[in-house]
Parts: C-alpha cells; sequence; structure tokens
C-alpha cells in the first residue's frame, strides 16, 4: 500500500521536511500509513509569517466576521467528514462511532464559537464589567476590556482526538483574534493533517492565521515573545518540561496546559441494583472505561462504591466489560478498537502491573494478548482491579494508566470517606457522582469542586437525558487543577478570554466610552 507524505502548512504554503521522517502505522495491522519530518522548516520565519500577516488579518475583523470564518471551517470538515472518519480508523485504531465521537466534535465546536462570534457582533473588543468611576468626579472614568493579543497561540495536542484536540483550541484563539499554529501528535498526525487540507481548500481563511507542524516541533519554542500562548494536552510530565523551557520562562509566555487525570466515578449507597440511577451508572461508567479504548481524558480510571455492595457491583460491571465485541474498527461488529501505538500498548501493560502491586484483578486477563486479525495489532482487552486497601493504595491515586482499565476503590458509604479517598487524585478534569439522595450528592459536589474542572451528577432523574461525564462541551470549562494540570479550555465565552489581554483603560469618560464602544443608547 502507498504511504502518505505528512507536510506542514506554515507561512502560507504546504512544506515538506528532509530525510525519511517519522513513520505513522495502522495500530490494528502495524503497516506504515504515512511519514511525517519537520526536519529543515524554519519555524522562526513561520512564527514571523502568522505574527505579521496573521494578526494584521484578524485585526481586521469583527467577532462576526470570524465567526464566519470559524462557520467556514466546520463547513470544509463537515464536507470532507467521511474521509476525516476513515483516517481516524486507519491510524487511530478508531471503530467508526469513535471516530465520529473525534471529528463530529471538531465539526461542533467550530460551529459553536463561530454561533458566538455572530451573538458578539460587529465589535472587537469585549467588555469586561461595567465602567468604573474612579474619582470625586463622574469625568474620571476606567473600563475593562479584552484585546487581541499581538502573538501566535502555539497548540501542541495529545495523539488521541487528532481532530477534536485542535479544533477545541483553535476555535477560541481565532475568535479572540490570534493566528494558530497546530501540532498533533505525530502517531496519529493523518486525521490532523487531512483537517488541514480541508480547511486549507474550503474555508478561504486568510494568510497566516492558520499553521499546522506535521512532525516534531524543531526549534520552535526558542523563538516564542511574550504576546504568544503555548496550550498544551498530554501527559503531566510533558507540560512540566514545556513550561520549564528557558524561553517561555524568560518570555513570561502564557502555557495553558492539560494533563493527567484520574478521573472517579463515585455510587452512592441509596442506588440499589434494581435502581434506574444504578443502571445509569453501569452503563455510563463502562462506556468511559471502553470508547476510544480508553485513550479519553476524561475516561474514568477511578471506581469508588460502598463496601455494602461492591461485590455485586462488580459482577454487573464485568458482565458487560467481558462481553465487548474487540478486534478490527473497521467492522461494524466490533465495539473496541486496539490501542493507538505499540508505546502505547507498553505502557499500559506497565500501568497494569504497577496497580497490581496493591491490587487485584477482578475483571479481565492482563496476561491474556488480544490478537487481531491478522494476528497483530496492539490490542488489550478491558481490566478491571480492586485496591486490596482503600487506605493505603498510593498507584491508584497517582499513576493513570490511559487504556481501558480502572481500579475500583472501596469506602465506607460516607460522603466524607468518598471525599478524602478522591481528592487523593490531587485534581482531576471530572468526577462524576450517581445518587438520588440530594444530601449526599450536595456533600459530594461540594466537597470535590474545588478539586476539579467538572463535577457530574448522575440520577434517575436524568437518565433519559444526560450526556455521560466523558462528553466535553463547548458550553461548559473544560480542565482541572493540579495532577490535570491546571488549565482551563472552553466555557463559552471564558475560552475565547484565555487567548485574549485583559487591560484597564482610564480617562476622561467620554473618551473611554468611545474608544470602549460602551456609551448607553440616548
Amino acid at each position: 500500500m502507498a504511504t502518505d507524505r505528512i507536510q506542514s502548512y506554515l507561512e502560507g504554503r504546504w512544506q515538506d521536511g528532509t530525510g525519511e521522517g517519522s513513520p505513522l502505522v495502522d495500530p490494528t495491522t502495524e503497516a506504515v500509513v504515512a511519514t511525517a519530518s519537520t526536519d529543515g522548516i524554519d519555524f522562526a520565519a513561520a512564527l514571523g509569517h502568522a505574527r505579521k500577516d496573521g494578526n494584521a488579518a484578524l485585526a481586521a475583523l469583527t467577532f462576526a466576521e470570524r465567526g464566519a470564518l470559524l462557520q467556514r471551517m466546520s463547513t470544509a470538515l463537515h464536507d470532507r467528514r467521511e474521509d476525516l472518519i476513515a483516517s481516524a480508523i486507519l491510524n487511530g485504531g478508531c471503530t467508526r462511532s469513535d471516530a465520529k465521537f473525534d471529528v463530529d466534535g471538531a465539526i461542533l465546536v467550530f460551529s459553536h464559537y463561530a454561533e458566538l462570534g455572530k451573538e458578539l457582533g460587529d465589535t472587537k473588543l469585549l467588555v469586561d464589567g461595567d465602567g468604573i468611576q474612579l474619582g470625586r468626579s463622574p469625568r474620571f472614568w476606567g473600563q475593562h476590556v479584552f484585546v487581541p493579543r499581538n502573538g501566535v497561540a502555539i497548540l501542541i495536542n495529545a495523539f488521541n482526538f487528532p481532530a477534536w484536540g485542535f479544533a477545541e483550541k483553535a476555535a477560541c484563539a481565532i475568535l479572540g483574534g490570534m493566528p494558530v499554529i497546530t501540532k498533533p501528535a505525530t502517531a496519529t498526525a493523518h486525521t490532523a493533517w487531512l483537517a488541514t487540507r480541508a480547511i486549507v481548500e474550503g474555508a478561504d481563511v486568510p494568510a497566516g492565521v492558520f499553521g499546522f507542524i506535521g512532525g516534531g516541533v524543531g526549534d520552535l519554542l526558542d523563538h516564542v515573545t511574550g504576546q504568544d500562548i503555548l496550550a498544551f494536552t498530554g501527559s503531566a510530565s510533558t507540560g512540566a518540561m514545556l513550561r520549564s523551557n528557558p524561553k517561555i520562562v524568560e518570555k513570561s509566555v502564557r502555557v495553558n496546559v492539560e494533563a493527567d487525570s484520574l478521573n472517579a466515578a463515585v455510587l452512592g449507597p441509596d442506588l440499589d441494583l434494581s435502581s434506574e440511577g444504578f443502571n445509569l451508572f453501569v452503563r455510563e461508567v463502562t462506556r468511559e472505561m471502553t470508547q476510544k479504548t480508553g485513550q479519553k481524558c476524561t475516561a474514568v480510571r477511578r471506581i469508588f462504591l460502598p463496601e455494602a455492595n461492591a461485590d455485586e457491583v462488580i459482577e454487573a460491571l464485568g458482565e458487560r466489560l467481558t462481553g465487548l465485541a474487540i478486534g478490527d474498527p473497521s467492522s461494524e461488529d466490533t465495539r473496541m478498537g486496539p490501542l493507538a501505538s505499540a508505546r502505547q500498548l507498553a505502557d499500559v501493560q506497565k500501568g497494569v502491573a504497577l496497580l497490581r502491586e496493591e491490587s487485584d484483578v477482578v475483571v479481565g486477563d492482563p496476561d491474556a494478548p488480544v490478537e487481531g486479525p491478522n494476528g497483530k495489532g496492539y490490542f488489550f482487552a478491558p481490566v478491571l482491579l480492586k485496591a486490596r486497601d482503600p487506605q493505603t493504595a498510593r498507584h491508584v491515586h497517582a499513576h493513570e494508566v490511559f487504556g481501558p482499565v480502572a481500579t475500583v476503590v472501596t469506602y465506607s458509604g460516607e460522603p466524607e470517606d468518598a471525599i478524602e479517598l478522591v481528592r487523593r487524585g490531587e485534581g482531576g478534569l471530572v468526577t462524576s457522582v450517581y445518587s438520588d439522595d440530594k444530601k449526599f450528592t450536595e456533600a459530594m459536589v461540594l466537597g470535590l469542586a474545588p478539586y476539579h474542572g467538572r463535577v457530574y451528577i448522575g440520577s434517575s432523574k436524568v437518565r433519559d437525558h444526560a450526556l455521560g461525564s466523558g462528553l466535553v462541551l463547548p458550553q461548559c470549562v473544560h480542565g482541572g487543577p493540579g495532577r490535570a494540570g491546571g488549565g482551563e479550555e472552553l466555557g463559552g465565552l471564558r475560552g475565547v478570554q484565555h487567548y485574549m489581554h485583559r487591560v484597564a483603560i482610564q480617562g476622561s469618560r467620554p473618551m473611554v466610552e468611545k474608544i470602549c464602544d460602551t456609551k448607553p443608547a440616548s
């Protein structure tokens, strides 16, 4: 099979690196499907072009006009939707359902921020609160506003969502007036490359506004300025390395990180095995363990169960997990495909071995190999473990296994006990609480909120409407404190403000109101 050559799109043109480049493989067959190289590309020139032409182009547009640009980008992706889905199956090992989850997420987030731009209208500044009288006389006035930054949003994304991952950052940045250069993880960059081609060819993007790096970043970060922003999704170790880059530190570059997250699901003691709330818990936890083969930053990694019925709950989860059809993701019968790469498989195997030091396997067999249709592939069946001693277990609260793996931790049934155990994860993207008991739910939510970006409540009342804790919606913030990276994305207008600069304008009230376009209508 002929292999594609992944190129970068910088300075308004496609550029190819030198040499053979890095291979991109089909994780089902282990066949090479593409190569990518950025050797020899001038990243300083790429950043310079984006700052000059990209900033100027976006500065000339109102929010409504930037929104129209985002809608064209959304439409361009939708027009190539089937190609993008096929790519995610080929290079990402996704089932069609999981591929659609990624691709449709990208289309949706661009469309959502397009609508937000339309609502903001024909202005270029975001007013932040009411004007302020700064002296005895109302003549001296102050107003906080958000203005576009004169830099580039550098977007470094993880391997698991090559379409949605860059879209949720790029939509906010472009609407905020910042040009973007996006760099997907090389291993699964085929889908992001095709998405870039769709945008370049079909969205009429002004020069310098949108760039793509198809491979390593080289010396890119050596050329950043204090006007640039770095947004990263990936491991905590890589996030720490990026934050400590000498140029990032020297120039005080704003860095937004979404990193490891030991997301939890807590079952309340009030839900018995025949309740609708319990059925919702089993359905959603199973999905969050196995969707994208567990390779989601929002996947459930820790399952907190009341001691009184833990064994029955484990049995119910096991019935779902062991009956899952694993195999070729292009087959309609397959419900879970392979892990994305040989490295991911090795990392999952090592991670399970670490968890087994203090936990027992209660569902699945991590030692049994799972072969693909041709005897190859990076397959791993779901595994559920149970911590032997919840009070002394350490690895379950400190090490994320990025695959279809979760660990059960039992608690007394009291909310204080569950809160203390969940908090040991030291910050997460999302924790879900399943209960119909208002008192228990309120205690859990308030106790866990400071440690998470989102707290999701699953109950019998929402069983027919719930979207699941793993679905990242553009209307709500995505991110989390501590171990989760300390960053924040999306959240409607909040996500746009991350890519703008807040400044206080002070002076004569008529002049301030004229500049900020805040004078009340007469």
